[in-house]
């Protein structure tokens, strides 16, 4: 699913203290409290409030003093689907993998799936270098991989766990991938 645009409908509370503000104003910034970074188990992790479409007529409530308004507007979501193929940055190094960034989360790729060969972590270069290849995976190199576990959690968004691969035929760390076209071509 990746990155998409949806479209979506919800009655936006406005209190009386947002009324001197233009509506769409006061209920954009209403529904950027209620749902930016948070996480709905069926559209992903809800990164931004794209627009206000449309704001239907107020109605008020006896006792409350707000007014409610029927809303229609565009949330930029990130959802990461098991299979899917990414193109992404190492963000982070460690002894057991690299972290990569996915959109508004990060993942895992464990050592054991970086290559076939078998990675080293060399603590002070903070680098994964393979044994037989020397090949070797940093901060800032740009990887192809799979998501091969999503495991989303809706009370701490960064508490999310990510798995991906990168030991099958057309993943790894462009420059490898590169290499092996050349090797083949």
């Amino acid at each position: 699913m990746g990155y998409m645009l949806i479209t979506m409908k919800d009655v936006v509370r406005v209190p009386p203290h947002m009324f001197d503000m233009p509506i769409e104003d006061a209920i954009k910034k209403i529904l950027e409290l209620q749902y930016e970074r948070k996480l709905d188990k069926n559209l992903g992790v809800i990164i931004l409030i794209v627009d206000v479409l449309e704001v239907g007529e107020g109605t008020m409530v006896i006792g409350d003093g707000a007014g409610y308004f029927e809303s229609k507007f565009v949330v930029l979501t990130y959802k990461p689907e098991n299979n899917e193929i990414v193109e992404t940055e190492v963000v982070e190094t460690v002894n057991f993998g690299v972290f990569v960034r996915l959109g508004p989360l990060d993942g895992l790729i464990h050592f054991s799936q970086i290559t076939k060969d078998y990675m080293s972590y060399d603590q002070k270069k903070h680098i994964l270098v393979g044994n037989e290849t020397k090949r070797m995976i940093a901060v800032g190199d740009i990887v192809r991989a799979r998501i091969v576990a999503v495991s989303m959690n809706s009370m701490r968004i960064r508490d999310s766990k990510i798995g991906l691969t990168m030991r099958q035929p057309g993943l790894g760390k462009l420059e490898w991938i590169e290499e092996e076209r050349e090797k083949e071509g």
